[in-house]
């Protein structure tokens, strides 16, 4: 699928279409089907795809238009979860106030938001992406890429003391089943002849760029983290070394994202902090690539990409958050300056995030995200043409 040099693709999410939200609420009300559902958004999937092969990218995706964000929507899909607003986790969190607090400094409205709670034991009821990827892939010949929530970000967030202790006494206890449901999927995706999987892994920031509080998080409400960051690091990298145990070399390309969060077009109120401190999890995860934000001052230096053993990597090279499009020259330069510390054969180009992480609070217009995927075209064209063969 990357036989050119400089592969461009997304990070997963597109804005939804007003029809494809008001379906989705449809849906859960029981007032449509879910045959009704997939019918309005299967025409929002090829939407979507025509917007990225217009713009020219190589590796595309299905927006994530099912999805009501790139976590919650694997309530549906697995036996014995409850999907709950960040404002019903409030019931759970023992410090409501910081809790709160935490939401509104971080300027996360709680209708925007759900989480996916596991109230019994996990089971796959229906694949979570396989179907996806079977539409999107009649209807293109282009690569496809499939995003799937990572196995540290799962257990992190299914996990809620008042809802899971029963099934699950702690949150080790729940990794083991989420850990067999994504084996599963990854099986079923590579025999379905998948070229791309993306785990997204956003909370690995959280560990090294918050003050360690079991409620303070970035994502989502309830998530649980241990006191020791090394420890934690620790923890997620066996988590995703299992889950891709095996799956390496049979023609599927696997990835992870890490970001420093998409929920807000305020930069103020996201994280920051070079990705130094990952680099036990980037070096030893059992990945091809690894997925990062590179387009914002606040990812920090690039020379941290030489201690990530030599994966490839998924560039960020614009910002979805913001409305101004970035210029082809300064992008040029900047992925220049990863060839210091990588080959050429090894740089995939994307954008740092998603353009619409949340159905119902996108980070930017079609228009826009159309223009900062055509900009990144042209890079990738004016980069083949500069390389000597």
């Amino acid at each position: 699928m990357d036989k050119q040099l400089y592969p461009t693709t997304v990070i997963g999410s597109w804005p939804r279409t007003n029809e494809v939200k008001r379906a989705m609420r449809d849906k859960r009300a029981g007032r449509i089907t879910e045959e009704e559902f997939h019918a309005i958004a299967d025409q929002a999937v090829l939407q979507c795809l025509k917007w990225q092969e217009d713009a020219g990218v190589d590796i595309v995706t299905d927006g994530e238009q099912r999805r009501d964000n790139f976590i919650s929507f694997v309530s549906e899909h697995l036996n014995n979860v409850r999907m709950l607003m960040v404002s019903e986790l409030l019931e759970y969190v023992e410090d409501k106030a910081s809790f709160e607090e935490i939401l509104g400094k971080l300027d996360v409205p709680a209708f925007s938001m759900s989480n996916p709670a596991a109230v019994g034991k996990i089971s796959r009821k229906k694949p979570l992406a396989l179907n996806d990827f079977i539409f999107l892939k009649k209807h293109t010949d282009k690569a496809v890429k499939v995003a799937l929530p990572g196995p540290y970000l799962l257990t992190r967030s299914m996990w809620v003391e008042g809802l899971s202790k029963e099934a699950y006494p702690t949150k080790e206890d729940l990794s083991i089943d989420i850990i067999k449901v994504l084996r599963e999927e990854m099986e079923d995706l590579i025999a379905a002849g998948v070229e791309f999987v993306q785990f997204d892994e956003p909370v690995l920031t959280e560990l090294v760029f918050t003050q360690k509080n079991a409620n303070r998080t970035f994502m989502c409400g309830a998530l649980t983290a241990k006191a020791d960051e090394e420890e934690e690091i620790a923890f997620a990298l066996d988590l995703m070394n299992q889950v891709t145990d095996g799956m390496l070399g049979r023609g599927t390309r696997v990835g992870v994202h890490v970001c420093r969060g998409n929920w807000s077009t305020q930069e103020q109120v996201l994280l920051k902090g070079p990705y130094y401190p990952l680099i036990p999890y980037f070096s030893q995860v059992n990945v091809d690539q690894l997925v990062l934000e590179y387009a914002t001052p606040r990812a920090g230096e690039l020379e941290a990409i030489r201690e990530f053993g030599g994966k490839e990597i998924g560039l960020g090279i614009v910002n979805p958050r913001t409305e101004e499009v970035e210029s082809v020259e300064e992008i040029i330069a900047r992925v220049q300056e990863v060839r210091k510390y990588l080959p050429v054969e090894k740089i995939f180009l994307n954008p740092d995030c998603g353009f619409g992480t949340f159905a119902q609070r996108p980070m930017n217009s079609d228009e826009i995200a159309f223009e900062k995927l055509k900009t990144m075209a042209e890079v990738a064209k004016k980069l083949r043409e500069m390389v000597v063969v």
